[in-house]
């Protein structure tokens, strides 16, 4: 995971206190690049974001929440309505995490303070002890189920012919390209497209059409209307076995469970 890239963000003006947010957004979204001087939990309840912090994209579905830390760049995208719950922590309550960013599987308990915690929105009380002492709590679990974090993301290019590349491979997969084509299309040699993916995403191609197949295969999965038949061909597998076996391997669980645990409730 490389980090350094310089961003153009936007900086917002945020009340010193923490709340909760809920919005829905209905048509396609993206937020641009944000950076928020405090520590922000962001858990979609319905939908489907792309999270992207510096190099690395993390799917965010139902039931997976994101923890980005103070003043760290961030942009959030999505193809299709989603629902937002999130919280922003005030300093006082001095949280110092370890990380940037994590993704992370939501327990019961945590989705259950998420959506209670939007009672408390912008305009509550500065004094509400109850208020201080909830949020306190939510922080505290979110970091503990931070310390499990997701790897479900997907790495960011570096250079021109490689996201190329990595494009005209995420908008190929379900006609299965080769290693010749994706180099075609970016107008390099294989050689050289080797060593852009090793050097800009520490993952061979291969290495990444798996873990990109498997990530859309998730997102596809989230979303109601679409048969797992047409997941597996969309993906670029022509087996249903060959697709479970994949799956279970990468999410540690199968694609039928997955999609009863992240289906909207």
């Amino acid at each position: 995971m490389k980090m350094g890239t310089t961003h153009k963000t936007q900086e917002l003006n945020i009340p010193p206190l923490t709340f909760g947010i809920n919005q829905i957004f209905e048509a396609p979204f993206d937020s641009g690049w944000l950076t928020f001087p405090r520590h922000y939990l962001l858990y979609a309840s319905a939908g489907t974001f792309h999270l992207e912090v510096d190099q690395v994209r993390w799917l965010l579905p139902p039931q997976r929440a994101a923890w980005v830390a103070a003043q760290v760049p961030f942009r959030l995208t999505a193809a299709r309505r989603v629902t937002c719950n999130s919280v922003l922590f005030s300093h006082r309550l001095s949280l110092q995490p370890d990380f940037t960013c994590r993704v992370f599987a939501v327990s019961s308990l945590a989705r259950e303070m998420l959506l209670y915690s939007m009672r408390w929105g912008t305009e509550r009380q500065e004094e509400d002890k109850p208020a201080d002492s909830f949020f306190l709590a939510l922080a505290h679990i979110g970091l503990e189920l931070a310390a499990k974090p997701d790897e479900f993301w997907l790495p960011q290019a570096q250079s021109a012919e490689l996201s190329q590349a990595l494009d005209y491979t995420l908008t190929h997969l379900a006609a299965k390209p080769t290693f010749t084509e994706v180099a075609g299309a970016a107008a390099i040699s294989e050689r050289t497209l080797a060593r852009r993916f090793a050097e800009e995403t520490g993952l061979s191609w291969s290495q990444f059409v798996r873990r990109a197949r498997m990530i859309r295969a998730m997102e596809l999965l989230a979303e109601p209307d679409i048969k797992i038949i047409d997941v597996v061909y969309a993906v670029g597998f022509s087996s249903v076995s060959a697709f479970n076996h994949t799956f279970r391997t990468f999410t540690g669980e199968t694609p039928s469970g997955y999609r009863q645990r992240v289906q909207p409730l």
